[in-house]
């Protein structure tokens, strides 16, 4: 039996032609060679599987053919190409630095380099992941990269270019290789398994190009497991099983039970996914995944961005037809949210389960903060907003200057409509606002009062309701009211009452031994006696102040609770000794006790 070759080792590309996806690399070099302009030192840097090492072996190996053909190609006929392909080849020296980074590796390199090439017109040294070369190792390199003999090239692979010294990068010629799209891969896939006369759909192949993420070897390598899992025949359905994907099927469900707010069907169909071995990360990253690509589906114009398989275009526009624009997007934020708590839950399952209980009824929460067909976004306020109010024009009342003086201070709430009528809720400005003109001034257009001396407010009621009778129902509000000294003690020791039915005895006596200070018409001290009724004080401070506030009609007032300066309370004197003076105490009190410590030759740790 022939001994079997990885296809990522048969099929590597033995030409610059064949590499796959880096064609603004190959053609470069191929131009490099074709005209005679190869620089000394290269830097080839990209993502794993894409093709470093490869066009660095190739490259060594046609500026070295015999017979360079018109194309820039080697001819594979010469006796270095023929050594080369043997692996015989004395010209091509290869290090990986990630096992030989050390000075003196460096140092073994650049002795070889001294030495012509016996055959052929160049040595190349080709250096794999010289990131991990050590900083002393960079630096014992750096003379030779930067003025080799004019025989030598050295061409230095890395996956991670910003880890390499700036001298080293200004003495390359850098090459940045990008990752293989999945058409490309796909096109490769198939030769291969024509190649091969292996039977497989073309969605198979497209699953592999996006599990590999870019990377040929990597998509390379899973179709030989899939291959030996399948027995020679790749299907999409078997590809999902074997790589453990989550096929787009289950997301439509999903996704058309969240619609309709159907939990019940959700949380079964999470159920039977969870049951076939899925992590609920997968079900996360693939659902956020589903979502993007239906975001992405809403205009025509960008479906050619799907990174699906291929005939599963159109039903992802028909369903991104069908979903909102709002609830994407506000279902990914949940998504995302989630994926990244999902580490630190307890629960792994609950917490997906609180997700998608947050989609099911993500799209009633949406409906009902829609106002008009627009969706209206929130405005965090800083206080709390008990009415909408809007103003409206000042009546024109007929009284006299002398009455309008006498009814400042009085405001009119007009609300509660009459049940046939929208809610509406209209605050009028003082009395004394309506009527400018004082009574000092000719007051024009003022008539005198009715016969019935009626008095200001009587009148501005009885024009409000004349006016506005049919659509409110109009009464007078409460002014807030300023702190006086009587009213204050009376809600205060109603609040101490209070607590005494509520069985805080200790509390009601500090509310009662509290002294009180008016400072301002809305503040006010409280001076205690302890720090303990301070504490109590504090304890009841928000359920208090509402207390006050609501007796006062004055939603202003607040207070703050001091101790008065005068003698410290007493500690317990078992409280102010360290170790040592509380043992001296006890043995001063009980003489037995040291001479129990003498007598057994105690150690005591104070």
């Amino acid at each position: 039996m022939d001994k079997f070759i990885v296809s990522a080792r048969k099929y590597r590309p033995q030409a610059f032609d064949t590499v796959v996806g880096q064609a603004h690399i190959t053609t470069t070099l191929k131009n490099a060679i074709h005209n005679n302009q190869l620089a000394h030192a290269f830097l080839f840097c990209g993502p794993r599987g894409v093709g470093k090492t490869t066009c660095a072996r190739i490259l060594a190996k046609t500026i070295n053919c015999e017979n360079i053909q018109a194309d820039g190609e080697a001819c594979n006929e010469c006796n270095s190409c023929k050594s080369f392909n043997e692996g015989t080849s004395m010209n091509i020296h290869e290090l990986d630095a990630a096992s030989n980074n050390s000075v003196d590796d460096i140092r073994s390199l650049v002795e070889q380099v001294r030495f012509a090439p016996q055959a052929g017109k160049y040595k190349v040294y080709i250096v794999d992941e010289v990131h991990m070369l050590s900083t002393s190792a960079f630096n014992a390199f750096l003379k030779t990269l930067e003025e080799p003999p004019s025989y030598a090239i050295f061409i230095l692979a890395t996956t991670e270019k910003h880890k390499i010294l700036p001298t080293i990068l200004s003495r390359c010629q850098i090459f940045d290789f990008k990752r293989i799209t999945n058409n490309d891969t796909v096109e490769h896939l198939q030769e291969i398994v024509e190649k091969e006369d292996i039977k497989a759909e073309k969605g198979a192949l497209q699953v592999i190009a996006q599990k590999s993420e870019g990377c040929m070897r990597d998509a390379l390598s899973i179709l030989d497991k899939i291959v030996s899992f399948t027995n020679g025949e790749v299907t999409y359905q078997n590809t999902l099983e074997h790589l453990n994907i989550l096929d787009h099927d289950y997301y439509f469900k999903l996704l058309n039970s969240l619609l309709q707010q159907d939990l019940a069907s959700a949380m079964l169909l999470y159920d039977e996914i969870n049951r076939k071995g899925f992590e609920g990360d997968i079900v996360l990253n693939g659902f956020a995944e589903f979502l993007r690509n239906l975001l992405v589906c809403t205009d025509e114009k960008a479906a050619m961005l799907l990174d699906v398989v291929e005939g599963m275009q159109p039903k992802y526009i028909k369903v991104a037809k069908e979903a909102s624009l709002s609830f994407l997007v506000s279902a990914l934020n949940i998504l995302n949210e989630t994926e990244i708590n999902y580490k630190m839950a307890r629960n792994k399952r609950l917490h997906v389960e609180m997700a998608i209980i947050k989609l099911n009824f993500l799209q009633q929460a949406i409906e009902l903060s829609m106002d008009n067909g627009n969706l209206v976004k929130k405005k965090r306020v800083d206080s709390p907003i008990a009415y909408k109010t809007k103003q409206i024009q000042p009546l024109q009342v007929k009284e006299t200057a002398k009455n309008t003086n006498t009814s400042t201070g009085s405001r009119l709430l007009i609300e509660q409509p009459k049940p046939d009528v929208a809610k509406k809720h209209i605050v009028a400005e003082p009395a004394a606002a309506i009527v400018t003109a004082p009574s000092s001034y000719p007051a024009p257009n003022i008539t005198p009062a009715s016969k019935t001396s009626g008095n200001n407010k009587k009148s501005l009621l009885d024009g409000l309701r004349q006016k506005y009778g049919d659509q409110y129902l109009i009464e007078e509000i409460k002014e807030a009211e300023a702190l006086n000294m009587e009213k204050l003690k009376e809600c205060w020791e109603q609040y101490a009452r209070r607590m005494d039915e509520q069985q805080k005895h200790s509390a009601a006596n500090a509310f009662r031994m509290a002294k009180l200070y008016i400072e301002t018409d809305n503040t006010f001290t409280v001076s205690t006696g302890a720090i303990t009724q301070q504490k109590f004080m504090e304890g009841e401070k928000t359920i208090l102040i509402d207390f006050i506030q609501q007796s006062f009609n004055n939603r202003s007032i607040t207070f703050k609770v001091l101790v008065e300066a005068g003698e410290q309370e007493a500690l317990p004197a078992h409280l102010t000794m360290n170790s040592r003076q509380r043992f001296e105490k006890i043995a001063e009190q009980y003489p037995w006790v040291k001479e129990l410590k003498d007598r057994l030759k105690l150690e005591l740790d104070y």
